[in-house]
């Protein structure tokens, strides 16, 4: 990003007062118990299976694992997943898979 980009989204975050996963296109989670997973803010399903979804974002990738996991619904950017989930990793780009 350029320097005036950069000034730019610093001005517009300090006089908008927006959050920081829209001005920084950072994923938004939100998980209710350990049953009910809402994502916002991905880039697409890169693998799906009842044990791992692995989900692309701006810059990195999120793996959610559990069991029976079900993808409810996908509406553009959004996605939600039920099921049992154990755990959720956002590995940042470059770093190790």
């Amino acid at each position: 990003m350029t320097r005036i980009g950069r000034r730019l989204r610093g001005w517009t975050n300090g006089v908008l007062d927006l959050p920081q996963d829209v001005l920084q296109e950072m994923p938004r989670i939100t998980l209710i118990g350990n049953k009910e997973l809402y994502i916002e803010n991905h880039r697409g399903v890169l693998h799906f299976s009842s044990e791992q979804l692995r989900l692309a974002l701006v810059k990195g990738v999120l793996e959610i694992t559990g069991e029976e996991l079900v993808i409810r619904n996908i509406l553009g950017q959004e996605l939600a997943v039920i099921g049992i989930i154990s755990e959720i990793r956002y590995k940042e780009s470059g770093e190790n898979p």
